[in-house]
C-alpha cells in the first residue's frame, strides 16, 4: 500500500490542475491560482514521500511529469490568456491575437519536463526554468493585480509586456541556463550564497513594496540565476587560463 502513496499525492496535483482549468472557464481565476499553489505543495510532497518511504520508481517519475504538464503547463497558459485579454483596450482589434499566444506554454512545458526526466545533471540544480517556478510567475501576477491594482497596471498591465513574458519564459523553460535550487541541503554560506541572497532580497522586497513585490520574485530568481551562471563561467575561465599558463 505504501508504494502507492506518492502516486496518490501526484494524482492530487493533477486534480488541482484540472479543477483550476474548470475554475478559469468560470472566471474564478483567483481560486484557480490558489489551486496552482496547492498543486505545488502536492508536487513537493510526492517526492518527499517517495524518498521517505523509499519507493521511488520510473513510473512515479513519469506520472509526476504528466501531472505537472496539467498544473504547471496548461493552467499557467490559461492564466496568462486571462491577464493579456483583460489588459487589452476594448477597441484593440489589431492586437486580438495576443491573448492566444500562451497556447505555446504547454508545449514548452511538456518539452522541458521530458528533457528533465532524461537529464542526469538536474539533481540539485536545474537547467532552464522549472515549470513550477514558471507557473508561480503567472500566479503572482494575478495576486498582484487583485491586491495592488494600480501598481500592477503601472508595472505589468501592458498587454505587449505580458506577451513578451510569455515568449521569454517559454524559451527559458527549455534553455540551458543553470538555475540554483530553492531547497536547502546544508546551511553553509559557501554552497548556498545565491539562495540566501535571493531569500534576503525577496524578504526585503516584500517588506518594502508589499503586495506588488510578489510579481517580481520570479524575475528576481531568474536574474540571480543568470548572475550566478556568469560568475561561475568567469571562474571557470580563470581556472582554464591558469592551467594553460602552467
Amino acid at each position: 500500500m505504501k508504494k502507492h502513496l506518492p502516486n496518490l499525492v501526484t494524482c492530487l496535483n493533477a486534480t488541482c490542475g484540472a479543477a483550476a482549468i474548470f475554475l478559469v472557464l468560470h472566471e474564478r481565476v483567483l481560486l484557480a491560482a490558489a489551486l496552482v499553489l496547492l498543486a505545488m505543495l502536492f508536487d513537493f510532497l510526492d517526492g518527499l514521500l517517495a524518498r521517505l518511504l523509499r519507493v521511488t520508481s520510473a513510473m512515479g517519475k513519469e506520472l509526476d511529469s504528466l501531472a505537472d504538464v496539467v498544473s504547471f503547463g496548461v493552467v499557467p497558459a490559461l492564466l496568462a490568456h486571462v491577464l493579456i485579454r483583460d489588459a487589452l483596450p476594448a477597441d484593440a482589434r489589431w492586437t486580438s491575437v495576443l491573448p492566444y499566444l500562451p497556447v505555446i506554454i504547454p508545449a514548452f512545458s511538456a518539452y522541458r519536463l521530458a528533457v528533465f526526466n532524461l537529464d542526469t545533471r538536474q539533481d540539485h540544480s536545474f537547467r532552464g526554468m522549472p515549470t513550477p517556478a514558471h507557473a508561480l510567475f503567472w500566479v503572482s501576477l494575478l495576486f498582484a493585480r487583485h491586491h495592488a491594482p494600480c501598481l500592477y497596471d503601472a508595472t505589468w498591465g501592458n498587454p505587449w509586456l505580458l506577451a513578451a513574458c510569455v515568449l521569454f519564459f517559454s524559451v527559458l523553460l527549455i534553455s540551458g541556463l543553470p538555475m540554483f535550487s530553492l531547497k536547502i541541503v546544508s546551511f553553509a554560506w559557501a554552497s548556498n550564497r545565491w539562495l540566501y541572497s535571493y531569500l534576503i532580497l525577496a524578504l526585503l522586497a516584500l517588506l518594502v513594496f508589499r503586495a506588488i513585490a510578489v510579481s517580481f520574485l520570479v524575475p528576481l530568481y531568474v536574474l540571480l540565476a543568470a548572475a550566478a551562471a556568469l560568475v561561475k563561467g568567469r571562474g571557470c575561465n580563470r581556472q582554464s587560463r591558469g592551467g594553460e599558463r602552467r
